[in-house]
Formats: structure tokens, sequence, C-alpha cells
């Protein structure tokens, strides 16, 4: 086995601390990383708040970068010393028919990078870590001339985002609509923009229009004008909507043109619609979630080659307290991520 150092919380309730776990010794299609970075998710908040016993113990981060630090026998797309990146999902059947799709997100034996169980009847424990053992297909070569700590949000937020915007195809001429400036909505904005797309982005807050567009928004929405909601009517293709919480969705179906897609990304939920703003115009509500390899690798390559990163306040690991803190009160601009350096 090997031994490395992780952020631990070992019942529910209980404080991250520093504690020695042990990861899988290499299996010929493994890959073991050198953490660097691991960006910090609502659903590294959501998870150390359960109460419930069969959670724990748990090690949280499922969007993180670092290094090669050794490979299997068998590994052939990676050396010692590589740039590489992990996301939310390290394992599947590889012979189902989204497997074969390229949908492994999908796969009803897909592997959780941490909280869930692995193929060998263990638990998985994640990137807030100093090493992680991963198959190489789950493993995607990091864009080297990126900073490591923007890069390492896209391995959740990025693809959360990307997924509606590449099923949409997205490119010049998309009329595309943002909810939301936060760790998903910041990232939809400026990937649509990198994709050509005209972005309109939607805000509870004034104090984010001249971020927003600085992000590569072309028109900035309050939504709690009303007179500004209204005179968006009927005018987007589709919208990403990232709100996390609970919220009414009408206003933003009634800003989509005939045929136009919301995708609820941030609240997961129970959502509802009423029927009457999908009549006219034959609009529709569908759902994303993640993604699958190869689109990942296709998302880091296309950032690399544009130069999109997140924006990230960057903490030492052994300041994870005062991240998770600030998370829960949406007090960031606009991803933590902690440097592993002092694990």
């Amino acid at each position: 086995m090997r031994s490395t150092t992780a952020l631990l919380a070992g019942a529910p309730g209980a404080a991250l601390s520093p504690t020695t776990i042990e990861r899988r010794d290499l299996r010929p299609d493994d890959v073991a990383v050198r953490v660097t970075h691991c960006g910090v998710c609502f659903t590294d908040l959501h998870h150390l708040r359960s109460t419930d016993p069969g959670v724990f113990p748990l090690v949280p981060g499922h969007e993180f970068v670092g290094e090669v630090a050794a490979v299997g026998a068998a590994v052939t797309r990676f050396a010692v010393g590589d740039p590489v990146a992990v996301g939310n999902i390290v394992g599947s059947c590889g012979a189902c028919r989204w497997c074969r799709e390229g949908q492994e997100n999908w796969c009803e034996r897909f592997v959780l990078t941490y909280g869930g169980p692995d193929h060998e009847g263990g638990r998985t424990l994640g990137g807030y870590s100093g090493e992680y053992v991963v198959r190489e297909r789950f493993t995607h070569h990091r864009p080297a001339h990126l900073d490591p700590a923007g890069v390492a949000p896209l391995l959740c937020a990025g693809i959360t985002v990307w997924e509606p915007l590449r099923t949409a195809g997205v490119g010049p001429g998309s009329r595309v609509g943002v909810v939301g400036i936060g760790g998903l909505g910041h990232l939809a904005v400026r990937l649509a923009a990198a994709l050509g797309a005209e972005v309109t982005a939607f805000t509870t807050s004034e104090r984010k229009v001249a971020d927003a567009e600085r992000l590569g928004a072309s028109r900035v929405v309050v939504s709690s004008d009303a007179a500004a909601m209204a005179a968006v009517g009927d005018s987007l293709d589709l919208v990403v909507d990232t709100v996390a919480v609970d919220h009414d969705l009408a206003p933003y179906l009634a800003a989509l043109d005939v045929e136009g897609v919301l995708y609820p990304v941030g609240y997961l939920g129970p959502l509802q619609v009423d029927s009457m703003s999908l009549l006219r115009g034959r609009k529709r509500v569908s759902s994303s979630g993640s993604g699958g390899v190869d689109r990942t690798a296709e998302l880091l390559q296309f950032c690399g080659e544009h130069g999109v990163v997140a924006d990230v306040e960057v903490l030492p690991a052994r300041d994870v307290a005062t991240a998770l803190d600030r998370l829960a009160r949406n007090d960031v601009r606009y991803r933590f991520v902690l440097d592993t350096a002092d694990l």
C-alpha cells in the first residue's frame, strides 16, 4: 500500500484533520498523482455536514491537479512528472452502453472520486490529500501553461457547464443566458463567450454587473428589475441556470426563444415547472450533470487553447476550515482552491 496524508473527518460533526491514509498499490493501468491543488466544492460542504455515520470516514475533494509520481506497468499515456488533472469520477464498468458512448458519468457502476464504493469493496477517499491513485483512463493531461490552481475547478464546475454548452452546439451566433455568477456561473459565462456566443448574464447583485462583463457577458440583467427581465423575453437559445437553491424558473423560461432549452445545473432538488411556461414556443427543460472522459479532455484542451481558467482564492490546506466557513456564507470570488503542499 502507499501511504499519504489527507484531511479526514472521522464522524459526523468532526473537523477535518491531517491523517495518514493508505492508497492501493499500483495496478498495471494506475497512475499515482502527487496532488498540488484541490478545489473546494459545495458538494464537499454537503457531505461534511451529513449526519449519516455511513458517509464517514470522509476525505473530500473531487477536482484536483498535480503531477504524475509513478505509473503502472501498462500505462502508456503518462510519464513521471507529467502535469495531470482528475475529476469527480475515477472509474466505471467500461462495457455498458454509456461507457461505450463516452458518457461514463451515466454508467450504473461509476466510481466517485470520494465518498462512494470502489470496485474492490472499499470506499473512495478524495483529493484533499498528498497523493491519489487513479486509473489511467480517468487521468487527464493538464495544460501546463495554465495556472494549476485555476485549472482545478474545471474538473467539476467547468465540466458541469461545459456539457450543456457542447450538447447544445453553442458557437458563433448562439444566444446564451447564464443565471448566477458564482463558481459554476462565472465559468459558464467565460466558456460560452470563448465559444463565440453572445452571452446574457442574470444576477441578483448589482455589484456583479461589472464582473460579469469582465468575464465576457455582452449583456447583464439584474433579475430583480422587472422591466429589464421583460426586455429579454424570447431572446435566448439556451439558458444555463447555476443557482444552487430552489427558485422560480419561469422568468428564465420566458427569456427563451422558440425551442429554447433551460438547463438547471446548480440546484439538484425537485423542480417545479408550470407547463404553461413551456407551451408558447415549444420550450424545454433539460438536465445535465458532470461529463464523460472524452468531453472532460475536450474541455481541458479548449481551455488550454483559449486561456480559460477559474477565478480562484488559494489557501493552504491547513486553512480548509476557513474556506468551508466562507463557502457556506457564499463569501468567495469564485472558487476556493487548497494548496496541498502542507500535506
